[in-house]
């Protein structure tokens, strides 16, 4: 059993994050955290006008004060971005404060469903699924070094995805009581 403070959910883009994470909160109890919501109501500008105005490293700089933020609480279901596990304090507080679970999804099935969103500064380009196999060939690893569990998405539904999660979180996970 792996105690830790937080429920974290990290994968690529299109993985089920935002869905799954709201489904296994509501069932365990926790408060759900979108981290980009959170970066939008921290800065109060949209992700694509965040890039435009500062860039991918403005971004990312953002994104480490704002995890960094949210780590350091207690009960929640963190829904993370998929490039936070790109900096390697992300990578560590995630590990020391969180249950980290892995939804991993194909290129392919990004692409699918990823078809029809423009809002994702990193794919307003024609060659959608070379970024998308580039970034899965750099991140990848990252999201195994950091996951507790692991769980490929393409095989279930959001419904059944969290049926799974469900029994294998309940059977290695526990949320450590809170001291005084």
């Amino acid at each position: 059993m792996n105690p830790a403070p937080n429920l974290i959910l990290v994968g690529p883009m299109g993985a089920g994050k935002t869905c799954i994470g709201r489904r296994l909160a509501e069932r365990f109890g926790l408060v759900f955290v979108d981290a980009d919501q959170a970066i939008v109501d921290d800065v109060g500008s949209s992700i694509p006008t965040l890039f435009e105005n500062v860039g991918e490293a403005g971004f990312r700089a953002h994104e480490k004060r704002v995890m960094a933020t949210l780590l350091a609480q207690h009960g929640q279901l963190i829904s993370t971005g998929g490039g936070s596990v790109l900096d390697a304090d992300n990578r560590h507080s995630m590990r020391t404060r969180g249950f980290v679970v892995y939804l991993r999804v194909s290129v392919q099935s990004q692409l699918q469903r990823l078809h029809r969103d423009k809002t994702r500064p990193l794919l307003l380009r024609e060659d959608r699924e070379q970024v998308l196999h580039a970034m899965a060939e750099l991140r990848d690893p990252l999201y195994r070094e950091v996951a507790d569990l692991t769980i490929d998405t393409d095989l279930y539904s959001p419904a059944d995805t969290t049926a799974q999660l469900v029994m294998r979180i309940a059977a290695q996970w526990q949320i450590p009581e809170r001291s005084a």
